[in-house]
């Protein structure tokens, strides 16, 4: 996607106008770095034409970027590495365009946002305000939208995949946020369980989501760690979705439920659950796991830990299909039913959660 003729309006990502969202970094340049799924930068704009430059930082897999284009969604495959100008959108008609650039999926790859650039005739409009509710998530590849289009796959095994079909805007978790009119961040990652050692993230050592829920970049392939600022974003409803993976290497719930190991992770849970509501105090607190194939044993766990902590805010909630669903990933169908019992637990809590 070359330079063309007409494109001279430049918008730095600095622009006052650019709405974000999501756990956004910084890079070794100063520029925005999109790491978690589901972050985004929108533009309200006019003009013919637009175009986002940014630069990959890609650790496995193919890596796309998506975007909503008044309403019509598109992705585009990047290049492993450097800075490419793509065009999002051309021929576009008079009046008021709506963008948003998103992150499609988890740290297989980061990006930068160097800005955007519009045909010669345009402006930048103001922003729509976020939505005053906000939602945060922990969670695995499920709640990052992984292989979430292999809708010739729905209730079977994963097709192999290069990440196409990886879309966070499918995920049950940006469905849910979307349908209570709720910002989201989504602090998930495909693979990743509760502690190091356990999972599939970042083999062979294995990075687990205690490592990982305080950071904003994470991935040692990548560099740039550093902590993430709990007072830029203080969700109403935090949804812990940590459960799965934690059975690899060794599926120590279902095997020895007593035993030393399970009483290990119990015990880690409950402080990983302790620890958000020292950080958020006032916070609704939502315990699961999803549809996709595990032993009850997780579930069951987790509800005692639920009782053990006699916290008010603390909810346990499973889906009609909890745990039995598929033995893949879930499809956008899968997703989307999710999200609608979801969202009708979270809407039976009341209004004053909002507040």
């Amino acid at each position: 996607m070359n330079s063309k003729k007409g494109f001279e309006i430049p918008v730095l990502p600095d622009n006052p106008s650019l709405q974000y969202c999501g756990r956004i970094g910084v890079d070794n340049q100063g520029y925005p770095e999109f790491v978690f799924p589901s972050s985004f930068v929108k533009i309200n704009f006019t003009g013919s034409s637009i175009r986002v430059i940014l630069e990959n930082h890609h650790v496995y897999w193919d890596n796309y970027i998506g975007w909503i284009l008044d309403g019509i969604q598109g992705k585009c495959l990047l290049k492993q590495e450097g800075t490419a100008c793509l065009t999002l959108g051309e021929n576009l008609g008079e009046g008021r365009h709506r963008l948003l650039l998103f992150k499609r999926q988890d740290s297989c790859h980061t990006f930068s946002f160097k800005g955007f650039s519009l045909s010669e005739e345009g402006t930048v409009l103001p922003p729509d305000p976020l939505p005053e509710r906000r939602i945060e998530v922990y969670g695995d590849s499920v709640s990052a939208g992984e292989v979430s289009e292999a809708l010739e796959y729905i209730g079977k095994e994963d097709p192999d995949h290069q990440g196409e079909y990886s879309n966070s805007w499918y995920s049950y978790s940006w469905i849910t946020a979307r349908r209570l009119n709720a910002s989201i961040h989504n602090i998930s990652q495909g693979g990743i369980a509760l502690m190091n050692g356990t999972g599939w993230f970042e083999p062979p050592s294995y990075i687990g989501m205690e490592e990982v829920y305080d950071k904003i970049q994470y991935h040692p392939a990548i560099g740039r760690c550093c902590s993430w600022d709990f007072t830029k974003y203080t969700p109403h409803i935090i949804i812990i979705a940590i459960g799965q993976n934690d059975s690899h290497p060794f599926n120590f719930m279902k095997e020895d439920y007593y035993g030393d190991v399970s009483d290990v992770w119990r015990n880690h849970y409950k402080a990983f659950v302790e620890k958000l509501r020292e950080i958020y105090p006032e916070s609704v607190i939502i315990l699961a796991t999803t549809i996709l194939n595990h032993d009850k044993n997780w579930d069951r766990a987790i509800e005692e830990i639920k009782v053990s902590l006699a916290d008010p805010k603390v909810y346990h909630f499973l889906y009609s299909q909890n745990g039995c669903g598929t033995p893949g990933h879930i499809r956008i169908p899968e997703a989307e039913h999710m999200a609608e019992e979801l969202s009708a637990f979270i809407e039976q809590l009341g209004d004053e959660i909002w507040n």
